[in-house]
């Protein structure tokens, strides 16, 4: 039996879900080869001799990749048996199955991938929530330590820059899922507040094997680093004492920092160089509708304390949801300025526009389901238009005006939209300036997106 796994896009980094599921199939005697298309052409011949091919969907732009190749696939060899595993699976799994996909698997995929590509595996079960409705199942998996050897090498992904340094950058998870339930998020239809932790051992090895192939930073890429405290603290003492030289970052909710601030130090001590942190808006009437857990007060103790500590913070934001005024979106540029955090947000962040995929939370709210037009196959999302034209309108210019300068100067492309959007809401344009630091002074992966 041989298995043939594809990545299409994920982040610019070398792919996990890959590593993982390769390791799995592996311990079962399946034969397999990897395709990471984000860096590697689609090889008509390995298609072709392969008896099960699986796609990772772990986001939405992973997935509207991976359905053309998906069609391509069928036509190359049409008694393969197609899979696809991954967050996004089965968010999209009406769309998947209408373009031939037979199994469809989600967040904990290891230990049923292999009878997926077999033909030996039914569907997982699904079990009943409180209210009566579908709840995705969330198996417990055998966790083993991913085999990246069939991967392009790290150097090939995106790297960390740190001030005129370039460092290859690992990934590694030390946990799964989430045990909140924001109103937007994608992992919340799949995990539904629940999370898995992945032991130390199998991180740490995982770690050794990137270093040992030239890793000098790893990404934590668990939703929140914090869900497990005791694990997370565990693991970041452990991950100082072998790895004294290589450098992290981690993602964790605001709501979580501020619940354990004596971790922002300790992961400064450790080796981390940000903490990247799912802000998204600096409205407290925006931030309770999607049921964020903080608020902009808590956002702003967060990045003193941050500060304070040395540790980046690294805030991400839903700059245009259905609430989003004009005047409200230059309060949240204004409030990056004055937090002096506008080498730190990505300009890609400015012009981010809510998604809302199939099984969001936010469909919850009268005021969305009023606003959303039928579900778009094509896009794979609900369309909706915000009640007030101009504000669409502003995103639309920003986005292009962000689009043509994704990896520019940040402080540039910050006045840029500062200057049109206080322009679009009529507001004065007047920003007190401030000493320009070099951009090198803030770390970064060299990957712009965040989708």
């Amino acid at each position: 039996m041989r298995a043939l796994l594809i990545s299409t896009y994920d982040l610019g980094r070398q792919s996990f879900g890959l590593a993982s599921a390769a390791a799995a199939l592996e311990a079962k005697g399946v034969d397999v080869r990897c395709l990471d298309l984000a860096k590697q052409r689609l090889d008509p011949d390995l298609v072709a001799s392969s008896d099960a091919v699986a796609f990772f969907l772990p986001m939405h732009t992973a997935t509207r990749l991976a359905i053309p190749v998906v069609d391509r696939i069928r036509t190359l060899n049409p008694r393969a048996r197609l899979c696809a595993y991954g967050l996004y699976a089965p968010l999209n799994e009406a769309v998947l199955r209408s373009h031939g996909v037979e199994h469809i698997l989600g967040g904990e995929f290891e230990d049923d991938l292999a009878g997926a590509v077999q033909g030996t595996a039914g569907e997982p079960v699904t079990a009943t929530t409180n209210n009566g409705g579908p709840r995705p199942a969330v198996a417990r998996v055998t966790f083993r330590v991913p085999a990246r050897d069939g991967l392009p090498p790290l150097s090939t992904y995106a790297s960390l820059q740190l001030g005129g340094e370039r460092r290859v950058a690992g990934y590694t998870e030390a946990s799964r899922g989430c045990k909140h339930r924001c109103r937007h998020c994608p992992i919340v239809p799949v995990y539904d507040g629940r999370f898995r932790i992945v032991p130390i051992d199998i991180v740490l090895e995982d770690i050794r094997r990137q270093v040992a192939a030239g890793a000098r930073h790893i990404t934590f890429g668990d939703p929140d680093f914090l869900n497990g405290p005791r694990h997370a603290i565990d693991l970041v003492r452990a991950f100082r004492r072998e790895f004294p030289g290589i450098t992290y970052d981690v993602t964790i909710k605001v709501e979580h920092l501020l619940a354990q601030p004596a971790m922002i130090p300790l992961l400064h001590a450790t080796g981390c160089l940000f903490v990247t942190s799912a802000v998204e808006s600096i409205d407290d009437r925006v931030l309770a509708r999607l049921e964020k857990g903080h608020t902009r007060a808590g956002f702003e103790q967060v990045a003193a304390l941050c500060r304070a500590a040395g540790l980046t913070l690294v805030p991400t934001f839903v700059a245009f949801t259905p609430w989003t005024t004009l005047k409200g979106y230059c309060e949240l540029l204004q409030a990056i300025d004055a937090l002096d955090l506008i080498d730190h947000v990505a300009p890609v962040q400015l012009v981010i526009r809510l998604l809302i995929p199939r099984g969001s939370r936010v469909l919850e709210l009268d005021d969305v389901r009023a606003l959303v037009g039928e579900y778009s196959p094509s896009t794979l999302t609900y369309p909706w238009r915000h009640p007030i034209s101009e504000v669409d309108a502003l995103q639309r210019r920003l986005e292009s005006i962000v689009g043509n300068r994704l990896m520019s100067d940040r402080q540039g492309v910050f006045a840029h939209v500062w200057d049109e959007a206080h322009a679009a809401a009529g507001e004065p344009a007047a920003r007190v300036e401030r000493p320009r630091r070099a951009r090198a002074a803030i770390p970064y992966l060299n990957e712009p997106w965040y989708c």
